[in-house]
């Protein structure tokens, strides 16, 4: 792919009209009931979740929020969670594994705050909590990438036992403006840094990061919004039932062995 075609799906994923979480939740799922707060500190709004409806069966929904405006991202902090929004996340994925409820995780994230406060309150350990939680949890886990994934911050909703992403969503360990910075001291270098990333869903999928590549409407999910949410409702329709006759000790299994065959290495 070229480095132009990739800088395209950048453009597309950050262009102003794309749905966000709050645009597909009402859309995809009913009688949504948002649930707030992480019972040790307090509420997050970059990240929000709740129990609803799909297709006639309860289920947990959480979600990174992103906004249109500038109020709505100051408000979501941009989609970057702190750690109190790892800690909802958690608790409500841990209420979903007592009830049984399957967990659906809806990422669209640049990354984790990285603030001072953040880090005092313990953001690399909320991190890494959700993600050794989620590899036990005892019920369903199916994660879509809606835009951005962002490093560590999308990965703590992102270990599942099907993990799907939109046509034109990006993921991976950095941004293309942080990997030039860092790599070349040189930041305009980031449409090359897009293209050796390697971080498309079609790349995502060769690598066996992502299973399955939902379509989007010709041009992104903003020309179609209710296309691109009915797309992903049937993906997320299709998971449950290949997850659903699963037993629960077998579900463990292969999501454990899911994250252990990821990544290629070569011995000179």
């Amino acid at each position: 792919m070229s480095t132009t075609a990739v800088w395209d799906r950048m453009e597309i994923i950050r262009h102003k009209g794309r749905p966000t979480v709050n645009d597909y939740i009402p859309l995809i799922f009913d009688d949504f009931i948002e649930l707030h707060g992480d019972r040790y500190y307090g509420d997050d709004g970059a990240i929000i979740g709740g129990i609803a409806s799909f297709r006639g069966r309860p289920v947990t929904v959480i979600g990174m929020v992103k906004g249109r405006s500038l109020e709505e991202n100051k408000k979501s902090n941009f989609a970057m969670p702190e750690p109190e929004g790892y800690r909802k996340a958690l608790r409500l994925m841990k209420q979903a594994e007592k009830f049984h409820r399957p967990v659906i995780c809806l990422v669209d994230t640049p990354g984790a705050y990285a603030g001072i406060g953040a880090e005092e309150r313990g953001q690399g350990e909320a991190i890494a909590h959700n993600l050794f939680e989620l590899m036990r949890l005892r019920t369903q886990v199916v994660s879509v990438v809606l835009g951005e994934g962002g490093s560590g911050g999308a990965l703590a909703l992102a270990v599942c036992d099907e993990l799907a992403m939109l046509e034109n969503a990006v993921y991976s360990v950095i941004s293309p403006r942080g990997f030039a910075s860092i790599l070349w001291k040189d930041a305009s270098r980031e449409k090359e840094a897009a293209e050796l990333l390697k971080m498309t869903a079609e790349d995502l999928k060769d690598f066996g990061v992502s299973d399955y590549t939902v379509s989007e409407p010709q041009g992104g999910a903003h020309k179609d919004p209710q296309a691109a949410a009915e797309a992903i409702a049937d993906y997320l329709e299709g998971a449950l039932g290949r997850l659903g006759g699963l037993k629960t000790d077998e579900l463990l299994d292969k999501r454990y062995a899911r994250y252990r065959k990821i990544g290629s290495f070569s011995e000179k």
